[in-house]
């Protein structure tokens, strides 16, 4: 599947080396302003080349807007946008183009398909992103404007590395997306001396989506917490996936982790803002986790095509921690999901109209 959504459904397309990548965004409702340049900030922040610590490929990703819009403003039809490839040296995985790499997916590919592109990893490189990025541009507008929702996260963990405060002005004004300013030069520093060391560390991503209201989400098989993990799982590198406390709940007692009412609001939010798999009206909360970078210049053992034992070496541009930039993808993925339920709770309930009592998501 390189399809995901409901009423608002993305597919991506392309590869790491191919001419381009792109994506179509169908259901997008009309009327919505929407123009190039607005895609320019986003796909910036997840773009390699842009600090020392990241992949040094430079790519210009702009977007092509080549559907789905009429004198500025979206019609309600496929939105298809294209990001051609500038900076892709095949070349530098001519070494590697028989041999499955350790903890890649050229083996699985290579059973599942009984052939693959070598180039980047092809379809499984984390170039795919981009366009996720860019679909995600259109769900946090759409969001912002119909209900004020604001999504955005931040870099939770580096390695064994903790935040030692909190500020969310703090994270965009450095390279790692990191909440306290103090700890960037020796986030710097870690990163220079492990990049030397040709090996990669892990990473934790949390995004928090404030403002979205109670009642999005459906019983069972339709879990508005399900349907973020499944589209958080789904980004490259991800192997955990946490909404509001996660993993932590195991050793909390229920008296704790309950989240208590008043009139005023609630008293917390360990559950991370979904009860019963449907919106409470608080913060939506989820966390990723992130394995370390794959492609590495230490020799490892693999095998070939021929079932052969080889060493590998993975020469090129990669990323010592691909967590450093998975900020903005994590972000796009928990608003496309929040936009496909925002439409999915409308046209089953829009009837509804205003529930009441409703409970503040923060306590005054």
């Amino acid at each position: 599947m390189n399809s995901f959504g409901h009423l608002l459904r993305v597919t991506t397309f392309g590869e790491s080396h191919g001419p381009a990548i792109g994506c179509v965004v169908d259901g997008c409702p009309p009327g919505l302003e929407l123009a190039p340049e607005e895609f320019v900030a986003d796909l910036q922040r997840r773009a390699t080349g842009t600090s020392r610590h990241v992949s040094q490929r430079r790519e210009a990703d702009e977007v092509e807007i080549l559907s789905g819009m009429y004198q500025g403003r979206t019609t309600g039809t496929p939105i298809a946008l294209l990001v051609r490839n500038t900076d892709a040296r095949s070349k530098d995985y001519d070494a590697i183009g028989e041999q499955f790499r350790p903890a890649h997916a050229d083996y699985t590919y290579w059973q599942k398909y009984g052939i693959r592109d070598p180039r980047g990893g092809g379809r499984s490189s984390a170039r795919e992103t981009t366009m996720r990025v860019a679909a995600g541009v259109i769900a946090k507008k759409w969001l912002a404007q119909h209900f004020g929702i604001l999504v955005r996260g931040h870099l939770s963990q580096l390695g064994e590395v903790l935040p030692e405060g909190f500020d969310w002005e703090a994270v965009e004004a450095n390279a790692f997306f990191w909440p306290w300013s103090a700890q960037v030069p020796a986030l710097e520093a870690y990163m220079d001396a492990l990049r030397k060391s040709g090996d990669s560390v892990g990473a934790r991503v949390r995004v928090v989506a404030r403002g979205v209201p109670p009642g999005w989400g459906e019983p069972v098989y339709g879990k508005l917490d399900g349907d973020l993990a499944a589209a958080l799982m789904s980004i490259n590198a991800v192997k955990g996936v946490e909404i509001g406390d996660g993993f932590d709940a195991v050793a909390q007692k229920g008296s704790v982790h309950r989240d208590e009412m008043t009139p005023g609001g609630f008293l917390s939010n360990h559950a991370g803002g979904v009860l019963g798999g449907i919106s409470s009206g608080q913060d939506v909360i989820a966390s990723i986790a992130l394995k370390p970078t794959s492609s590495l210049r230490i020799p490892g053992r693999g095998v070939d095509v021929r079932g052969e034992a080889v060493e590998v070496v993975t020469t090129g541009r990669h990323d010592p921690c691909v967590g450093i930039r998975a900020t903005p993808i994590a972000e796009a993925m928990v608003a496309l999901v929040l936009m496909d339920h925002a439409l999915r709770h409308r046209a089953q309930c829009g009837d509804v109209g205003e529930v009441h009592p409703k409970i503040p998501g923060h306590a005054s």
